[in-house]
């Protein structure tokens, strides 16, 4: 099953809901930075997170997330879009600690307990929005639903899960975002309240292969979920050799030119993908051409 993610609403508009399968793209991101299980899990809940909320935006709208711990993973940076789209890295890819007192990766030693979570939206035309919150547990979920319920004033549940294969690679991620409507009922608060505290997590569903639909169903009830609409989910990037070059131009005529005397040459990487571009001394004396016409 290809990744993706579903749109819902629950309880005649009360609730909207987001789920996703992520296995795939978490996985793609674990091979290009090489990440050891307890970074797997931090990135593969921070990109799954990040690209619901993504989903929760319009047309070329885009989202970034930092995640600042004071863990000794450093800082986690997600990109993410309207589209599925989405890609991401972390500072310190290899980080181990033994497994903690519940048998699980200890993702909250890696990421930290204290530091900040900060989410800016482009929103196109350059209207940003920017909002940050504390982190309060360093579990990465709990994380985002404290930062909706006070940055965005939307209480919510984000359920994040990714299960690490012994070799490393992924065998299941995903989640799901419920989010409460203005005017929400309480006894449908109490409904889902009630079902949130019996599911399994939500890494162990996809595991079994449950469907981001029947995530939501096994959630907030099959007979209480409708589907508005899916989309496919990708580790993305937007880099290009195009893009490097008009960074360098930005630079400014004498570096480009001590990069020539110097080096005859320049080589920029991707900090998301990893991939490498290489400008040859034709190229960079173009740049400066380039800048001087």
């Amino acid at each position: 099953m290809k990744d993706y993610l579903v749109r819902a609403i629950a309880f005649d508009g009360q609730v909207r809901a987001f789920a996703t399968k992520t296995t795939e793209t978490v996985n793609e991101a674990q091979k290009r930075h090489n990440t050891w299980p307890i970074v797997s899990a931090a990135l593969g809940r921070s990109m799954t997170a990040s690209v619901m909320m993504g989903a929760m935006l319009k047309g070329e709208e885009k989202i970034t997330v930092k995640i600042e711990g004071n863990g000794p993973i450093g800082p986690i940076i997600i990109d993410a879009d309207a589209k599925g789209d989405v890609r991401g890295f972390v500072t310190n890819p290899h980080v181990h600690f033994d497994l903690n007192e519940q048998g699980k990766l200890d993702v909250r030693a890696g990421v930290g307990t204290e530091g900040t979570l900060t989410i800016v939206k482009d929103l196109g035309l350059r209207d940003m929005f920017s909002g940050q919150t504390p982190i309060v547990s360093g579990e990465i979920g709990e994380d985002f639903t404290y930062y909706f319920a006070k940055s965005e004033q939307s209480p919510s549940s984000v359920g994040l899960g990714v299960l690490v294969n012994p070799d490393n690679t992924i065998l299941a991620a995903g989640g799901f975002i419920i989010q409460l409507m203005p005017g929400c009922e309480d006894e449908t608060i109490d409904e889902i309240e009630k079902r949130l505290s019996a599911i399994e997590p939500v890494s162990k569903m996809i595991e079994k292969g449950f469907t981001p639909e029947q995530i939501l169903e096994a959630v907030l009830g099959k007979e209480n979920v409708r589907i508005l609409s899916s989309m496919p989910v990708q580790f993305q990037c937007q880099c290009s050799k195009e893009r490097f070059g008009a960074a360098i131009i930005g630079l400014g005529v004498k570096e480009i030119e001590e990069m020539i005397v110097e080096d005859g040459q320049a080589e920029a990487q991707c900090h998301f993908c990893l991939e490498k571009y290489h400008f040859s001394r034709e190229e960079l004396e173009g740049l400066v051409n380039e800048i001087q016409s």
